[in-house]
């Protein structure tokens, strides 16, 4: 063994006894550009016309060998991951296999797994779910080592329909021999697939089975299953009460959203006082409460009656900062309109214009309602008068209710001429309410005003109702001629109306009918 003792000496040893140095163009650097420049050789292979695509069934195929031998390297993942994005974009899922088998028996990488979890995905979205499964098992022939994560998407794709569902517990079976472990993940997604296709029993049977397996829950499942019990139409108070009881054992803190659906299925189900239950429970929980659930609140107090706590929470969120949108004080204000107090509704409304707040036609539509069932009229009417003045434009909804009002009042002339502003307006559309006015004006010996208004009536397509006809033809038996020819002659434009519709519409189904035969 020679000691060099002088780093001249040892320069001259290394310069005398080292090894050729590598070929450049085996470094690593070299590699990596050539397979670049096979990798943009391919895409522009891609972008040839269809034209001269659909002569070679294994165009891309061909495509990437050829330009990866070319540069004489070996074809990388990434390549094989452009060949199954573009065959997806292009819909064309019958060259797949062919690419799959080449990738199986002629190539030597290793593949990643995300690209075999990519096609799944893709079978799942065109309901290939026998493809997906036969891939999913196919993946260790691949050179892969299949994970969780192909095993969940697997599992997200069978659970979008009921036929697929019943296929789970096989694949998780086999998914054991494959050696995947289950793991919380796996859980979250067969419970987020339940909860969408509303099977939330089942959903929750999956949770206790991941507590008695010793996972640990976490707070998005708690909410996603909450939210879907409250939705359900048959759960009960003791239900979602309870559940939400046994997740907090789970360690579950409810939030905000979790509070409000909570709030929301009980206001639902008139259970305002179990609703304001919650609401202290929040409070309880040092969770400050929004307007909205507020707003859910008072409108269950209001439905349980209970106006002395309606008031109070009223005060309550005032106290706490809290500032009311439209829809709280219609809610207010509905509950003063109930216990017949309009003075205060009235005030109400001011005040909300005073705040910034400026009411709607809902909130003067229950006031007015309110009013005329207590044959206020008057007062209605400079309400009506009053949403004008302020800009808010009077719907079918207020026309319906001062028309019934006036009708229901015996003040039959003032009905008819709002009915009429209404029709001026194109605001009819059904003449439930109105032909208690024709009705009144054949009453009341007037049959030609009755006949002016059933002409606008039609002339608008609004069909006057049966007792309409009868009112008229009685009353005409004790008028002039002109009466019946004009009363005749409008019977003949409605039924020839009615007629031509109901011809159009035969004419339309039997077109589709054909146009459907011969597809």
């Amino acid at each position: 063994m020679v000691i060099y003792t002088s780093k001249k000496s040892a320069s001259f040893f290394l310069r005398k006894h080292r090894k050729w140095p590598y070929s450049p163009y085996k470094a690593r650097w070299h590699r990596i550009f050539n397979q670049q420049q096979a990798m943009q050789s391919l895409k522009q292979s891609a972008l040839k016309p269809p034209q001269e695509e659909s002569l070679n069934k294994s165009h891309l195929l061909s495509s990437l060998i050829h330009s990866f031998s070319i540069y004489n390297v070996e074809p990388t993942a990434k390549a094989f991951d452009f060949i199954f994005k573009t065959l997806v974009k292009t819909s064309q899922f019958h060259r797949i296999p062919s690419v799959l088998d080449h990738l199986e028996k002629v190539e030597n990488f290793e593949p990643p797994e995300s690209t075999f979890a990519y096609l799944i995905e893709v079978y799942g979205r065109t309901n290939k779910t026998h493809e997906a499964i036969e891939l999913f098992f196919r993946i260790p022939k691949f050179r892969c080592v299949p994970s969780v994560y192909s095993l969940n998407t697997l599992i997200s794709v069978l659970c979008r329909n009921s036929k697929g569902l019943k296929l789970v517990p096989e694949i998780l079976l086999k998914s054991q021999v494959m050696n995947i472990r289950v793991e919380e993940s796996t859980f979250q997604v067969l419970i987020t697939a339940l909860c969408r296709i509303r099977k939330v029993g089942s959903a929750i049977e999956i949770l206790n089975c991941m507590v008695n397996d010793g996972f640990t829950v976490n707070a998005e499942i708690c909410s996603l299953l909450l939210s879907c019990l409250c939705e359900q139409k048959d759960a009960t108070k003791l239900e979602v009460m309870g559940f939400l009881e046994q997740l907090r054992k789970l360690g579950f803190f409810p939030g905000m959203l979790d509070y409000s659906n909570v709030i929301r299925f009980l206001v639902k189900g008139k259970m305002g006082l179990d609703a304001l239950h919650v609401l202290n429970n929040m409070k309880s929980d040092r969770i400050k409460p929004d307007i909205f659930c507020y707003t859910m609140v008072l409108h269950g107090v209001i439905e349980d009656r209970d106006y002395l706590k309606a008031d109070e929470l009223f005060d309550e969120l005032l106290v706490f900062g809290l500032v009311p949108d439209a829809y709280t004080y219609n809610v207010y204000i509905n509950g003063l309109c109930k216990q017949n107090n309009f003075e205060v509704g009235i005030k109400m409304v001011a005040s909300m214009e005073e705040l910034g707040c400026k009411p709607n036609s809902i909130t003067y539509n229950m006031l007015v309602k309110q009013l005329c069932k207590a044959g206020e009229l008057s007062k209605a009417g400079e309400l009506v008068r009053d949403m004008g003045l302020k800009g808010v434009g009077l719907d079918m909804q207020t026309y319906r209710i001062m028309i019934d009002g006036l009708a229901k009042n015996g003040k039959i002339v003032e009905a008819c001429g709002l009915f009429e502003e209404a029709l001026d307006k194109g605001l009819c559309t059904q003449s439930l309410t109105f032909d208690e006015i024709i009705c009144g004006l054949c009453h009341r010996d007037l049959s030609c005003k009755a006949l002016e208004l059933l002409e606008k009536m039609i002339g608008k397509n609004v069909s006057p109702g049966a007792r309409v006809w009868k009112a008229l033809l009685l009353s005409s038996g004790f008028k002039l001629g002109c009466v019946e020819t004009k009363l005749f002659s409008l019977v003949d434009s409605c039924l020839e109306t009615k007629l031509f519709s109901l011809v159009d519409s035969n004419q339309t189904r039997l077109s589709s009918e054909s146009v459907a035969v011969e597809q």
